[in-house]
């Protein structure tokens, strides 16, 4: 089937987003209750920030924070140069929704990271308690598309967490078209097949229900489209459009005063020594351990880079509350620690660990490598490696 045109090249009709996360976050001041804006996290907002803001385009996202929850209350919202529509989920049900079914149960579908002789094994009452609180927050999103979508407007709805709003928008909303895109791959039949199959159909009869789905490369396309078959759904037309950074965006993260700074904290920290950087979250898919790992094993076999060499790694916790990433967590660190201790002297430490979410040092960071490490397990489009490549 023909593929159709990648709904955010066009110009002529009214759009709105619908992602899980925004592209702004707000910090409440508890004292003057008065709110900051900062730029939001993650790769989707380096990808479709620059496209859209200071556009009319509406950004429908859930309140992750005190502050976001301040301004959900307000409406559309003007900050940073985006419109922003954030969400009030119930917080029992968000917490089923995301923790419990979208990291938990699709994340892990999608990137193949279930051991299969232990895991998954649903609990009595997943479907009626985790799946129908995913279902209700995709019905909170439904609602506020319906509410606030302009006539005749593009809705681009943005990856796993919410494929089943389709359904009740299209039905409450004829005018609207519907998009859906992954920016994760998406499991082939046998990892789909793991959840229970009722929710499989669930989420398959909701993606069908876009005027169209689309995916980062033909793989995933493929596996989405072999899923449907399994299942006996009828796919929707679909498209492949990979994603780059902004080069505008990050030139002028670069030149910023922010960025300056770290530039000058780095160097001191660094030297002349040769400078390997990892710029990621600390999540099961990005493969950090085996990094660090690797990074071990090269200084035990060749001592000639002994106080030669710092590994800049610049990764913030993601998904604390889901034991696994609590786990994960800790063994990086644990890892970082021993390295640490095996090769460390009192003028060099092998590797500079840092867990802060500092987009700005990120961006230093990665135009003063000398090697960016990129290494996930499955990756449904990796942008640290194509920022790494604009800025250094």
């Amino acid at each position: 089937m023909a593929e159709p045109t990648d709904p955010l090249a066009d110009d002529d009709r009214p759009l709105v987003i619908a992602s899980n996360r925004g592209p702004v976050s707000f910090a409440l001041d508890e004292a003057t209750g008065e709110v900051t804006a900062r730029r939001g996290a993650g790769g989707l907002v380096s990808g479709l920030g620059p496209l859209v803001r200071d556009t009319d385009a509406i950004w429908i996202a859930a309140a992750m924070t005190d502050g976001d929850r301040a301004v959900a209350a307000r409406g559309v919202t003007d900050a940073e140069g985006f419109r922003v529509r954030l969400l009030d989920l119930d917080a029992t049900t968000y917490t089923d929704h995301y923790d419990r079914v979208c990291n938990e149960a699709l994340w892990f579908a999608h990137h193949g990271l279930w051991d299969p002789v232990y895991a998954p094994a649903w609990p009595s009452g997943w479907l009626e308690g985790p799946w129908a609180a995913h279902r209700a927050a995709n019905a909170a999103f439904a609602e506020a598309v319906v509410a606030d979508a302009p006539q005749g407007a593009v809705v681009a709805v943005q990856d796993y967490h919410l494929c089943l709003l389709a359904p009740q928008v299209r039905e409450a909303r004829p005018d609207l078209h519907l998009v859906h895109f992954s920016h994760t791959p998406f499991a082939p039949p046998v990892w789909l097949g793991q959840l229970p199959l009722a929710a499989v159909d669930e989420l398959l009869a909701g993606l069908a229900a876009h005027h169209a789905c689309g995916f980062h490369s033909a793989r995933w396309r493929d596996d989405f489209v072999a899923s449907c078959a399994e299942r006996g759904v009828g796919p929707p037309p679909t498209f492949v459009s990979p994603l780059g950074p902004d080069p505008d965006d990050l030139a002028a993260t670069l030149a910023s005063p922010a960025t300056g700074a770290a530039a000058a904290e780095l160097d001191e920290l660094v030297g002349d020594r040769a400078f390997l950087v990892r710029v990621d979250r600390i999540e099961l898919s990005k493969n950090v351990l085996r990094g660090f790992q690797a990074y071990e094993e090269l200084l035990a076999a060749d001592d000639r880079w002994h106080g030669r060499v710092t590994f800049g790694a610049f990764c913030y916790p993601s998904r604390q509350g889901v034991d696994d990433y609590d786990r994960y967590a800790r063994a990086v660190a644990e890892r970082v620690d021993a390295v640490n201790e095996r090769f460390g002297t009192d003028g060099w430490t092998p590797i500079h660990y840092d867990p802060t979410d500092d987009y700005p040092r990120s961006v230093a960071a990665l135009a003063r490598a000398d090697v960016v490490v990129v290494n996930p397990i499955r990756d449904g489009l990796n942008l640290v490696a194509k920022e790494a490549m604009l800025l250094n």
